[in-house]
């Protein structure tokens, strides 16, 4: 199971935004590209890149970071206000490994289905974003009346392979990742599902690794607030018996 160390950016600086919320933020860094090196010094081989600006709509220079941490040698996941083929096509060009689509997804799945034919499954991730069980788009702003599993069922038939799943509720607030939802997902679906939202401990790492089925898990403010430090959750992913 892979672990994603967080780095959300937000006017050029990393932060976490508890429950997606733009008015409950807490910011950790103004150095993205040395956070993100601190990450990979500590075992990270993949880094989980969201460009809030981006979500919101927001006038942002957030690709030139992708670019700058792509260059670390890292892999890059990077999603955040991704809504067409050109935004795509300029993300992938600025180093991203893979990228997050979230609310195309649900507005116009075709882009989805051309993306995976045009640069492979493997490079393409959807966002099952959900709030009380039902699937957000726009930033987490607005909700629509489809669950992550009928999404996720469509999206495994034009081809995706990747799914990123969070609890909405659960995100910034470390009150544990919601593991039967993820796991059901995985299960009811046959996709690659990503957990993220609430990992708070190395209990949920453990859990989520012993399910077999779920492929990753983000890991944020747990890291930043030193709750987990990044290579005892690499270990505990890997399966190994760590303290």
């Amino acid at each position: 199971m892979i672990i994603y160390p967080a780095i959300d950016l937000r006017g050029g600086r990393v932060v976490r935004l508890k429950e997606g919320d733009p008015d409950r933020e807490t910011v950790f860094s103004d150095d993205p590209v040395g956070t993100a090196q601190s990450w990979i010094d500590q075992g990270a081989t993949w880094i989980h890149m969201v460009n809030l600006d981006g979500a919101f709509a927001a006038a942002n220079d957030n690709g030139r970071i992708l670019e700058k941490v792509a260059r670390l040698g890292v892999s890059v996941q990077f999603g955040g206000g991704l809504r067409g083929m050109a935004d795509i096509e300029r993300a992938i060009e600025q180093g991203a490994a893979r990228v997050v689509l979230g609310t195309v997804a649900i507005q116009q799945p075709e882009i989805v289905a051309e993306a995976v034919s045009r640069w492979g499954a493997d490079r393409v991730c959807v966002a099952l974003d959900a709030r009380n069980g039902k699937v957000t788009t726009h930033g987490w702003q607005q909700t629509v009346n489809l669950t992550p599993v009928q999404v996720g069922r469509d999206m495994a038939q034009r081809g995706v392979r990747h799914a990123l799943y969070t609890d909405v509720n659960r995100d910034g607030g470390l009150q544990g990742v919601n593991v039967e939802a993820t796991v059901v997902l995985a299960q009811e679906t046959g996709l690659r599902v990503i957990a993220s939202g609430g990992v708070s401990s190395l209990e949920d790492i453990r859990q989520l690794a012993a399910s077999r089925v779920v492929a990753g898990a983000v890991v944020g403010m747990a890291l930043y607030e030193k709750r987990l430090t990044l290579p005892v959750a690499l270990a505990a992913a890997g399966g190994e018996d760590v303290d």
